[in-house]
């Protein structure tokens, strides 16, 4: 850009900010010159772009866009797995293009940042059917690898950014929305809380078993217990007293009997059925706990041999290692929804197995009766001269009526028609049985490996961000070997949607710094790093993007005080956006940034200043706290509302305030709201741009812009 005078300034001069002016009423006057504004610190060498390969058809048109002015370019990819024009993946820019790239940022002296695949909603592994599949996570590694491998060739280091979304959850059940200063100000719908739904996995494959609703009972037996006061039989065979609150089982003896084999209250001449809500299922599930962490002790001071066994035996087998601190389990009510079904449906099978085998040793002493008899009447018959042998026929018929009808049967016949219905009749009993009580052993032994979808889900997370961390710090170190690297490759994980677990501030604070203490732990165990290397190695290679865009959107879901005016409500939205920016930035999370903006329902990316997301005090609160990372400005609605994408930058800047100006002329500096305004002017600007610049087509031989 020109400001006609005595001097010529553009943000890549690099003598940028040497200069300042003076105002009309001769006071001192900060200006770009000075590299920032008076209120938040940044200027326009600060401020990058992002382009979409896709969109960007060619590596030329990455060089238009560098001719704009920008220090800093984040490349995007739209596609996954197999790459195409339209959508092309890391893996669909060859060497000679790599190449090309890498030359124009040197020669530009810009630097690149990478933005994986925009498919990739989080690193769980979650499928299209809220299944955990370990293909899908690993999938999902593949293309942040082959971004990170995009980042070292091109960008020689820098964040590699990834978008969250571990699994859908609600929000008024959130820890971090049930305590605190912010407490209890956000949710989705009014009915949200009474119909929130729990997810719960199997661990041995990652599939929802059964989704826990809140305001749904479940009916399960009444199970006989002791009550205060009540002597019973301990299951040591010693007397004892039920305590207040103690949960003991009894048979209807009043002996102690352990939880696989409790048994129903009978009153009144049935069995007795209960309907339990979820305040229920939370004291079954501290009970359960409190079972969990008896067997964790016990498993602990027993010898290698009775630990087997007690491993073989609990149904909190998930629990039973040396690095778990017994007070610190917890067992979630979701989870203990579906082990309280899990034991039902084995106690059902088990009942089903009794009553197949009740009367099955009866049935081998009367098979083993009949067998003697047959070969008793065996011999008889065959020593019985043949014109005689109806005198047995006679004596059966004597014993149904004195008759000898013509179908009368030998003895023999009888007794095997007999034996063969009861033979059938074991046989059924013995299938039957034998089924039910695998399938209740089945039923118990799924209860080892139940475990709620959030806890899982987050399990896996945390795996997957620091196997990505570990492929960044090792390309990371291959671009060092070779002299390129400018900057540590770093995972940064950015915040998605509000409906998403990763989006709030406090969600990607725990995926990053959990990330970061699983990655450390990886490196000590498999790299044989000390811990403070691993510490500082996981803190270079994984960190987060906040998009100010996405973070308003939280704005819709936030519960205002109805006593306040609207203003007064999105002030405190405002203040809770700003507040949770610089904690995560003290926190040392926060890496990298990127600008858009929005009014607070949808992910628009308007200009930053187009919409309500308070970005200047987001900024303030960043520089405040001692941020040093991209501001990367995000194209999105100007590319069809206005002329193009980078009236998104010309737009930021105007909401920062930088001005523009010839360096040295003396002449007032023209902010950009002098010239970027649809209506308003009172005098013409010094600058043309837009569908008022000259046409390009003609330009000079370097390509460089006639303005």
């Amino acid at each position: 850009m020109v400001e006609f005078g005595t001097g010529y300034a553009m943000p890549m001069d690099r003598e940028y900010g040497q200069h300042a002016h003076q105002h009309d009423s001769g006071e001192a006057r900060s200006s770009p010159a000075d590299n920032s504004t008076n209120d938040v610190g940044v200027g326009i060498k600060d401020l990058g772009m992002s382009i979409a390969m896709g969109p960007v058809q060619n590596i030329h048109a990455v060089g238009a866009k560098l001719r704009a002015g920008m220090k800093t370019m984040e490349i995007g990819f739209i596609g996954r797995g197999k790459g195409s024009g339209q959508q092309p993946t890391p893996e669909y820019i060859g060497k000679a293009q790599r190449r090309a790239l890498e030359e124009l940022g040197k020669a530009n002296e810009v630097n690149f940042t990478t933005h994986a695949s925009f498919g990739i909603t989080g690193l769980a592994g979650m499928d299209q059917r809220g299944n955990f599949n370990k293909a899908v996570k690993e999938e999902s590694l593949h293309e942040i690898k082959r971004a990170v491998e995009f980042a070292g060739d091109v960008a020689h280091g820098g964040p590699v950014v990834v978008h969250t979304g571990e699994f859908h959850r609600s929000l008024v059940g959130a820890g971090w929305n049930q305590e605190g200063e912010f407490s209890h100000k956000f949710r989705m719908h009014e009915k949200e809380q009474e119909r929130e739904t729990f997810g719960v996995v199997d661990t041995r494959d990652g599939s929802l078993k059964a989704e826990a609703h809140k305001n749904r009972k479940v009916s399960r037996p009444e199970w006989l217990t002791a009550k205060a006061g009540q002597e019973y039989e301990g299951l040591d065979g010693k007397k004892r007293v039920a305590k207040e609150g103690e949960a003991v089982y009894l048979d209807y003896w009043d002996k102690q009997v352990p939880r696989n084999l409790r048994v129903p209250v009978y009153k009144n001449g049935e069995f007795v059925s209960k309907q339990y809500g979820w305040e229920e299922l939370q004291e079954q599930a501290e009970e359960m706990a409190n079972e969990a962490r008896e067997d964790l002790n016990k498993w602990k001071r027993a010898s290698a041999e009775e630990r087997k066994e007690i491993e073989k035996k609990s149904p909190w087998a998930r629990f039973l290692r040396e690095d778990i601190d017994a007070e610190k389990i917890k067992i979630r009510p979701e989870e203990a929804y579906l082990i309280a079904g899990l034991e039902t449906q084995a106690g059902h099978a088990r009942g089903y197995a009794y009553n197949f085998s009740s009367n099955f040793q009866e049935n081998v002493e009367m098979v083993r009766k009949l067998r003697k008899a047959l070969d008793f009447y065996q011999k008889i018959e065959e020593t019985t001269d043949p014109e005689e042998r109806w005198k047995l026929k006679r004596q059966v018929g004597d014993l149904v009526g004195g008759l000898v009808p013509e179908d009368a049967k030998m003895p023999t016949e009888i007794i095997e028609r007999n034996l063969k219905n009861i033979e059938r009749q074991m046989k059924s009993a013995q299938e039957g049985a034998a089924s039910q009580f695998a399938q209740a052993e089945e039923q118990m032994e799924s209860i080892k490996y139940v475990q709620s979808a959030e806890t899982y889900a987050l399990q896996e997370a945390y795996d997957s961000y620091a196997q990505a961390g570990i492929s960044a710090m090792r390309q990371s170190k291959k671009m060092e070997e070779m002299g390129k690297l400018k900057k540590p490759i770093a995972i940064a994980m950015e915040n998605l949607w509000p409906e998403q677990y990763g989006s709030h501030p406090d969600e990607i604070m725990d995926l990053v710094l959990s990330s970061r203490q699983k990655m450390a732990s990886i490196l000590k165990e498999k790299y044989n790093l000390s811990e403070k290397e691993a510490k500082a190695k996981a803190e270079a290679h994984i960190t987060a993007t906040i998009d100010t865009g996405h973070i308003n959107m939280w704005r819709k879901y936030w519960i205002g005080d109805h006593h306040k005016s609207i203003e007064d409500n999105d002030q405190d939205f405002n203040q809770w956006v700003v507040k949770k920016m610089g904690e995560m930035v003290t926190k040392k999370v926060v890496g990298h940034i990127h600008l858009d903006d929005n009014f607070g329902y949808n992910d628009e990316h308007l200009a930053p200043g187009e919409g309500n997301a308070p970005i200047t005090e987001m900024m303030k609160a960043l520089k405040d706290n001692g941020y040093k990372g991209e501001l990367i400005v995000e194209p999105g609605a100007d590319f069809t509302t206005d002329l193009s994408g980078f009236h998104s930058v010309m737009k930021t800047w105007k909401l920062f305030g930088s001005s523009v100006y010839g360096a040295g002329s003396g002449v007032r500096g023209r902010g950009w709201g002098d010239v970027t305004g649809y209506m308003g002017m009172t005098q013409p600007p010094y600058f043309v741009f837009g569908s008022y610049s000259p046409s390009e087509d003609w330009t000079l031989w370097s390509g460089v812009q006639l303005e």
